[in-house]
């Protein structure tokens, strides 16, 4: 028996320990770093709430512990966040800090239930636009609010009043005040831009500790952060309100909303930095409840997930949640043990903090990425009413600003009118609704009687005001002697509008084939018990370069232009001259693809036509084609010929059908192919296949073709059922014709799996 040595042996399982062990050696390093981003930030929030300052540390601290644990984002970091600073702000003032405890409460009950209904993702519907246009709102009330406090006076009780007096604060500025707030602004400005060693330290703490140490050293007489011997000590209880219980309900409500949808983004956004497990948004909401419950009742800020920190505990290195709780053990750490260090800090640094937090929320690639995507109105009309009037009125403008943009979308309609050498042609896109009619009135009163006109339809939707215009104005205007043919793309609404009978449900009409695929008699006439007489004679290609003119040429110039120069196609196509084999059709390809050569019954004359041979030589030597594809098709009237006996025609047609004569020699002789296992029902169509075989053979004898390095040129063969409009792809492992989605091969690019040559 053969001994394993140490080599052979497998990996020992890891324990739980080694894997807790290795998580913590990321995790603590990066909970601290959270720790020393969240204390400032926390104060400077309850700050500019009117809150007690060591509601903040409580908020940081539940949400490290709670949040951490409960919540469902993995590496997201939970705390109080400026984007509550105004609602809460205004809750202190209107029913006391007690009270408005209560309502954190409350929310977070609310936040619960929410999370409990599993309707989290519901709360991503608000438009993007409107909750970065709310946030750059706050952003600028809280800086309009904190420069009074960095020039030394007291802000004022709404953004107005505060933007008002800023000139006359900025003439009566308090000198130690103003250089702290500034210097600490500045700092954090240029935090940013110093080497990555420095950078290591967080800014905001950097910033808040060094003009905390400058000040003390200078002996500057400043205002500083008031906190009681023990900070953490429990000695009340959230109190209800006295009355005004729709208001109190109603903020509980806001806040509960706004703290679910923040929360909810961070969550999102989180998730896009790191690789590990997905947020389960449900629980995510669930958690935050559970936190704010937790933090109302001991005395502290609402709690939601804070992008910033999740952020930094991300780039961290965190690679579990105990980074997050972690980081609220810190804080209660520091809280107890270090509490006199709070109170050396100035007010004017956590307002310097503070504007600089809330310029930072006016973020400028937001905003370029609201107006790249046509929202621009709606961050606007948000940010100006939450400024103007107050947080939930400014989402309430932005909400109906949004309905409004957005019904504008669904019913935009384009109208048109112009002149063309066959009369007037009305085109019509988009939602045709009653909205639209006094535009459309216009354009189809400007229409001379008695003239021919085209009433383009390219409508979503077309509505009985719409219908009853369009219908009454085609009356009026062919008993003046004109005419009105009507062209529809997509849904037929009004297929049947000169009866006055709307097509109003899907399966009361065929949907009509896109004119790019369908032939001109599709989309050029209208059946005759319609429109019996809006054209004269049949559908001409001069019909079809026209509309090409109108509606294609500008569409595809951009790109006829990048292939002007060089020409290299793909595929040299050999396929019927049948009108109803359409080669980019058929092959989904566009201009530059396809070389392709037709002739009657896809035939390669061995030696005997110079043409084909010359179109195999220029498309394999010059061009470079990397595939060759014989394409034939069921219904070949060169087929039936073969079969049935000399076609009607002239000596010329006789002459080049006896190119095929080998391929009728193989299909007598050579045992019958098949079409995905069926052999075909007539016996022309069974000879095209073997058309396409034969054909093929004669290509690898082309002297150009089999000069060429093996393995370089592909050999297709292709029959395409007009009937069934199907593409069917030979292979030889078979001897069968395949349907085509069957032979690609996803692993390979998507190239069929059958080189031939």
């Amino acid at each position: 028996m053969i001994e394993p040595t140490n080599q052979d042996l497998p990996p020992p399982a890891r324990t739980w320990v080694s894997r807790v062990r290795n998580s913590l050696k990321h995790d603590i390093p990066a909970s601290l770093v959270v720790f020393l981003v969240a204390v400032p930030m926390s104060l400077g929030i309850a700050f500019a709430s009117g809150a007690p300052l060591v509601a903040g540390l409580i908020a940081a601290i539940v949400g490290g512990l709670v949040a951490g644990l409960l919540g469902g984002s993995p590496l997201g970091v939970s705390g109080p966040t400026a984007g509550q600073t105004v609602i809460i702000a205004e809750a202190v003032q209107h029913f006391g800090w007690p009270a408005t405890c209560a309502v954190t409460v409350l929310a977070g009950l609310v936040q619960v239930v929410l999370g409990w209904s599993r309707v989290a993702r519901a709360a991503l519907a608000i438009s993007p636009a409107i909750v970065h246009g709310m946030l750059a709102g706050i952003g600028v009330m809280i800086v309009l609010a904190q420069l009074h406090v960095v020039l030394g006076g007291d802000m004022q009780t709404s953004p107005v009043d505060n933007l008002v007096e800023l000139p006359g604060q900025v003439l009566d500025f308090h000198g130690p005040s103003m250089s702290v707030g500034l210097l600490t602004i500045g700092l954090l400005v240029v935090w940013p831009r110093l080497p990555a060693a420095v950078r290591r330290v967080p800014g905001p703490l950097a910033a808040v500790v060094a003009v905390t140490v400058l000040s003390l050293v200078a002996g500057m007489t400043l205002d500083r952060v008031g906190v009681p011997d023990h900070a953490l000590r429990i000695d009340f209880v959230p109190a209800l309100p006295d009355g005004e219980w729709l208001a109190f309900t109603f903020t509980a409500l806001v806040i509960a909303v706004m703290a679910s949808t923040e929360s909810l983004l961070s969550a999102v956004a989180a998730d896009r930095l790191h690789g590990g497990p997905r947020a389960d948004l449900d629980r995510e909401l669930v958690g935050q409840g559970a936190a704010n419950i937790v933090s109302g009742s001991l005395g502290g800020l609402p709690v939601t997930g804070v992008i910033i920190r999740s952020t930094t505990n991300i780039a961290a290195g965190a690679r579990t949640r105990a980074a997050a709780v972690l980081h609220g053990l810190w804080i209660l750490l520091f809280v107890v043990l270090l509490a006199g260090v709070l109170r050396t800090i100035p007010l004017a640094a956590l307002a310097g903090l503070l504007v600089y937090v809330g310029a930072r929320l006016v973020d400028l690639d937001r905003v370029r990425a609201v107006r790249r995507h046509g929202d621009l109105l709606v961050y606007l009309a948000t940010l100006a009413g939450v400024v103007v009037l107050d947080l939930m009125s400014g989402v309430l403008v932005g909400l109906g600003v949004t309905a409004v943009l957005t019904l504008r979308r669904l019913l935009w309609t384009g109208i048109r009118a112009e002149q063309d050498s066959g009369g007037w042609r009305i085109g019509v896109e988009g939602a045709l609704a009653a909205v639209s009619i006094p535009r459309l009135s216009v354009v189809l009163n400007s229409i001379p009687a008695g003239a021919d006109v085209t009433l383009e339809l390219v409508v979503d939707y077309l509505d009985h005001a719409a219908f009853d215009t369009l219908s009454s104005w085609q009356q009026a205007h062919e008993r003046t002697g004109g005419t009105v043919a009507v062209e529809e793309r997509g849904y037929p609404w009004f297929a049947h509008g000169k009866a006055g009978t709307p097509t109003v449900g899907m399966a009361a009409a065929r949907r009509t084939v896109p004119r790019w695929f369908a032939p001109w008699s599709d989309w050029q006439r209208v059946a005759a018990t319609v429109m019996p007489t809006q054209r004269s004679g049949p559908p001409s290609v001069l019909d079809g370069t026209a509309e090409y003119e109108r509606r294609v040429a500008g569409l595809v110039g951009p790109m006829s232009r990048r292939l002007a120069n060089p020409h290299k196609p793909e595929t040299l196509f050999l396929t019927c001259g049948d009108a109803r084999i359409v080669p980019n059709v058929i092959t989904s390809s566009g201009p530059g693809d396809l070389f392709t050569v037709r002739n009657i019954g896809n035939l390669a004359p061995a030696g005997a036509d110079d043409s084909v041979a010359a179109a195999v030589e220029f498309a394999v030597g010059t061009l470079g084609v990397r595939e060759i594809a014989v394409c034939g098709h069921s219904s070949c009237g060169a087929m039936k010929a073969l079969v049935s006996g000399p076609p009607a025609g002239g000596p010329a047609l006789s002459s080049w059908l006896r190119h095929a004569l080998p391929s009728l020699d193989r299909f007598r002789t050579s045992p019958p192919l098949t079409v995905d296992g069926e052999l075909p029902a007539v016996e022309w169509d069974r000879l095209a296949l073997h058309n396409v075989l034969t054909q093929l053979d004669r290509l690898r004898a082309h002297p150009a073709v089999a000069a060429v390095e093996q393995g370089r040129l592909r050999l297709i063969g292709m029959y395409f059922d007009v009937t069934a409009a199907r593409v069917y792809l030979h292979d030889p492992a078979t001897d069968d014709f395949v349907p085509a989605s069957s032979t690609v091969d996803r692993s390979a690019n998507g190239r069929p799996t059958d080189p031939v040559a």
